[in-house]
């Protein structure tokens, strides 16, 4: 969850209301106060809603659900002339880049800081810390177009920001706070993305850092933006987001070529949904005139399509539109949360702790009182994590997704353990030992089942280890075991072993095999061991999802 800090002072302009009206409100669009202070508010915002991620892209919002304005904003967007190449040798570094010129900007240090919150929080919330999406913003006066994103040489050198000598790209990775954080998404390729003017000067090195020759001041007039990533909708995502919220502040947009194409359009998108489909599942007696006026105060453009369906355009700032019924969300908070009828259930039972969940809660017990640390990895991922990285034969029973929005997020995970190590591979820049652990469902064969899985990574992580914390766990859930000698790729041979329950296998233990952890680009020893809790006495048969 994000926390946005909305200075009073700017959110008033913005919005034309006072700042009482604003925190009386804003809890109803999906935000909560996080705190209150004399010259702001902070709110926390779900991470599926970017677009609030400012108090520009709030003051938006808030003028529609306070009914001071409503329909889809109106973006015009005139062409610069200005273009930029992208260097071929990027495929298979950072491929796509997203761009904008935005003139008439006018920034005071509120408005610098607001664009540089939101900055930040659209790398957490689009661009998992840069790696999928890195944002830069440019003084357009001190560089001459056109430009150019090329991969340089690690030797090149520039100014960075903040700081007033020339450093070579490697040398920031080492020696520039920036180039610290976020080394682990570059240092590995052999050339360094970099983005560079007419006149060879250096922009940025996405996704670490700018140059100091291109920092935005309050003298800012106009603005160069370039979004660079791995993944083609969030750079457009975060595009369409920076621009957007720049006009609301009233700025004019303008388009750039990026080899051949003029981007953003900041164009809507289409759909048609069912008027009694949305009334069903929020239990109102809505008509196509009806809600076509509720989404209309939740900013989308909206007309009634006949007496059943309704004509929506969703702004193109609106990334979390994925699914019909993310529409029919907005009509219920337009219609307000307040004005639903409150009543109590049909039936009445005694609640009792369900026993899927009670083992989960002991498997919790024994881990944490281990000193392993909780984590909770996305339910989706792809079969490079799941099997190529951990070198085991993909499942027949593999859930795929029929449409998947992303290269990452294929396929329901059938194991929790590749899903561990990647999360490895994103700390791999904190301290050791570290000593992660997930329980959880997975899914083979449409039947979902929960397991456990549990890694530890420090430069004497052995088979011992792995041995002692599977054997503890299992004994304190009263499982009987055997083991015997695995054939399991994931692990090292000679030091890997299956849990074996009935004559059946449940689980396997030991360290990870150096070629595993070459794939997931760790450098330290990994003990780990996982088990299905299907095999622990009290689990309900057959196995299903509570």
């Amino acid at each position: 969850m994000a926390i946005i800090t909305l200075p009073y002072r700017y959110l008033e302009r913005l919005t034309g209301t006072d700042r009482q009206t604003i925190i009386d409100r804003i809890p109803m669009i999906g935000a909560d106060i996080e705190r209150i202070e004399e010259d702001h508010v902070d709110v926390e915002l779900f991470p599926d809603r970017p677009d609030l991620y400012s108090p520009e892209g709030v003051a938006r919002a808030m003028r529609g659900f306070l009914g001071m304005e409503e329909g889809l904003p109106a973006y015009t967007v005139r062409p610069s002339g200005i273009t930029f190449s992208v260097d071929p040798g990027l495929a298979d570094i950072r491929p796509f880049l997203g761009s904008a010129v935005i003139r008439n900007v006018n920034l005071d240090e509120e408005g610098i800081e607001s664009l540089m919150a939101l900055q930040e929080a659209l790398h957490w919330a689009v661009g998992r810390g840069r790696g999928k999406v890195a944002i830069g913003v440019h003084d357009l006066d001190a560089v001459t177009p056109p430009f150019r994103y090329i991969a340089s040489p690690r030797d090149r050198s520039f100014v960075p920001l903040d700081f007033e000598r020339e450093m070579t790209m490697e040398e920031i990775l080492v020696d520039h706070p920036k180039g610290q954080d976020y080394a682990r998404l570059v240092e590995d390729f052999p050339r360094f993305p970099l983005i560079v003017d007419a006149d060879d000067r250096v922009l940025s090195f996405p996704p670490i850092i700018n140059g100091e020759l291109t920092r935005v001041t309050t003298a800012t007039k106009s603005i160069l933006l370039d979004c660079t990533g791995t993944d083609r909708r969030a750079v457009m995502t975060a595009t369409n987001i920076i621009c957007t919220a720049l006009a609301e502040a009233g700025a004019t947009i303008e388009t750039v070529e990026v080899e051949g194409e003029e981007m953003p359009t900041l164009a809507p998108a289409e759909r048609v949904v069912s008027v009694a489909e949305c009334a069903s599942l929020l239990g109102l007696p809505l008509t196509a005139e009806e809600m076509t006026r509720l989404l209309r105060r939740m900013r989308f453009g909206a007309e009634p399509d006949g007496e059943s369906r309704v004509r929506v355009l969703v702004p193109c700032y609106r990334a979390d539109i994925l699914h019909d019924w993310d529409v029919f969300e907005d009509v219920a908070i337009a219609y307000g949360f307040e004005n639903f009828d409150s009543a109590l259930p049909a039936t009445s039972t005694v609640a009792e702790e369900h026993p899927i969940t009670a083992v989960a809660g002991a498997v919790r017990s024994v881990m944490t009182g281990l000193g392993y640390l909780e984590v909770i990895p996305f339910t989706l991922t792809n079969e490079r994590v799941l099997y190529a990285n951990m070198q085991r034969d993909p499942s027949p029973g593999t859930l795929r997704l029929l449409h998947p929005i992303s290269e990452e997020q294929t396929v329901v995970r059938t194991d929790l353990l590749p899903l561990l190590m990647e999360m490895l591979l994103s700390n791999k820049h904190r301290e050791l030992p570290q000593r992660l652990f997930a329980v959880g469902d997975v899914v083979e064969a449409c039947v979902t089942f929960q397991k456990v899985a549990a890694v530890s990574i420090h430069p004497a992580a052995d088979f011992s280890e792995a041995y002692a914390a599977a054997d503890v766990l299992c004994r304190e859930l009263s499982l009987a075991y055997t083991v015997a000698e695995s054939a399991d790729p994931a692990f090292l041979d000679g030091r890997r072993a299956d849990i074996i329950v009935d004559g059946k296998i449940v689980g396997v233990f030991g360290e990870i095999h150096p070629a595993v952890l070459t794939a997931f680009d760790l450098e330290h020893s990994v003990a780990a061991f996982a088990l299905d809790l299907t095999a622990v006495p009290g689990y309900p048969v057959p196995p299903g999802t509570p």
